[in-house]
């Protein structure tokens, strides 16, 4: 039995969970509920941002083509023996899949029984690299594929646009799975250097939720899993002024109706995590009580037209970005950021309503306490906060926490209109007027 074993609890939601470091240099996180499904993430905190490196000690930085995680992501599936990974897991009646964000790549199952064998695979296929020059060169028209789906959907257009809008320097702005010219220079050795420094498990985390115990999931990491020195990883982000790079920007597609987005940017972020939860749960709380759906804002400009039901507000933090959004269609745009800045100051002028701040807290609260009784969503939202030096458990305390005062500071000194950016897909029709 390990002897570092560390149990973290809430005594007022009544979960707790089990953090160890395995002898490989995982550190590995298990959250036990006696729920039917079990769900499984292996994860590193390397994301589309993480294009310019190097490891302590190297003299020169790396530059990669972007993309180049999600890629990776994609050739992690292919095992030296041609098995297929999805029909491994299948065997055993385990769902799979990956994501790659800006900031992480995680590899997960789900499963309702065959446990450790779906863990087996999920530790083995991830630390079992396998790239050609050939399978490499078959991938590239596969991805090329879907960035090209992807810059066809306008609401992943948007995005994108907002983000290239937001920030003039930083890789955020940049599409995770790259373009097609970017992906065109990524080589088999590309890939494996990448995977040397990105992937050595001193920069990966194993988060486990479900009617499982430490003891099964230390069984089939001491099968799978070899030792490996940790390694010091040197990233390389570019500094951002604090006003956005393009303060409105447009782009026609084929969509029915206007789509928006409202991007606030924030620069001012803390060096430390538990901080920087702080920062997430007041902006989250202030969101809803300025932009949700129980609000004024909304249902006004609902009433009037200008907005549909199609409409929502969020938050993005991490250690070198952060930004609000808000994302909606309206036949006109322009009309909604005007409504948008004046609620702001009008909040700014006459203060928030206590009731409000209030109502929004608790109701944030009461569903990030829903999340406990999915597997899927604690191990996800646990992986979130734990990869940028934060705790699930924490975060819910802290957004009990959060006072009115902190959401009116947040108000006053983050809502300025040199941080703010509107993008548009407008209609291809409109063009022609």
């Amino acid at each position: 039995m390990m002897n570092n074993i560390t149990v973290k609890r809430s005594e007022f939601l009544k979960e707790e969970y089990y953090k160890y470091m395995h002898k490989s240099g995982l550190e590995v996180y298990v959250f036990p509920k006696k729920l039917s499904t079990a769900y499984a993430l292996f994860a590193t905190r390397y994301g589309s941002i993480d294009s310019k490196f190097k490891l302590a000690g190297d003299k020169e930085f790396t530059t990669v083509p972007d993309g180049i995680a999600h890629y990776l992501e994609h050739k992690l599936f292919e095992n030296p023996n041609g098995e297929d990974t999805f029909t491994r897991y299948a065997k055993y009646g385990a769902n799979a899949n990956a994501y790659t964000s800006n900031t992480m790549t995680a590899y997960l199952f789900s499963c309702t029984s065959n446990f450790k064998e779906s863990l087996e695979i999920l530790l083995d296929f991830v630390t079992t690299p396998y790239f050609t020059p050939e399978t490499v060169e078959k991938e590239q028209g596969i991805i090329a594929q879907e960035i090209r789906m992807y810059d066809d959907h306008p609401f992943r257009r948007l995005y994108h646009m907002l983000l290239e809008s937001l920030y003039e320097k930083h890789n955020v702005r940049i599409n995770v799975a790259g373009t097609v010219e970017s992906i065109s220079h990524i080589t088999a050795d590309i890939l494996y250097e990448c995977y040397r420094v990105f992937y050595n498990l001193s920069n990966m985390k194993l988060i486990v939720c479900g009617d499982v115990t430490v003891d099964e999931v230390n069984e089939v990491c001491d099968k799978v899993l070899q030792d490996q020195a940790p390694v010091e990883i040197i990233r390389d982000y570019p500094e951002e002024k604090a006003e956005v790079f393009v303060p409105r920007a447009e782009y026609a597609m084929q969509v029915a109706k206007p789509l928006f987005g409202i991007g606030v940017k924030n620069v001012d972020i803390p060096a430390d995590g538990y901080e920087r939860m702080k920062v997430a749960a007041t902006a989250e709380i202030l969101n809803d009580v300025l932009f949700g759906k129980a609000g004024e804002f909304y249902n006004k400009l609902y009433e009037e037209g200008l907005l549909s039901n199609q409409f929502s507000a969020g938050y993005d933090i991490c250690e070198s970005f952060s930004f609000n959004t808000l994302f909606g269609e309206s036949s006109d745009p322009d009309a909604v950021f005007a409504r948008f800045t004046e609620c702001v100051e009008n909040a700014k002028k006459n203060g928030l309503d206590r009731e409000d701040f209030e109502r929004s807290r608790r109701a944030l609260y009461a569903a990030m306490v829903k999340c406990f009784d999915s597997t899927d969503d604690i191990a996800n939202y646990f992986l979130m906060y734990a990869l940028d030096d934060g705790d699930l458990l924490d975060y819910v305390d802290i957004l009990s926490k959060v006072t009115y005062e902190e959401v009116t500071e947040m108000l006053h000194t983050a809502y300025k209109p040199e941080y703010y950016s509107l993008a548009i897909v407008k209609p291809l029709e409109s063009e022609e007027k």
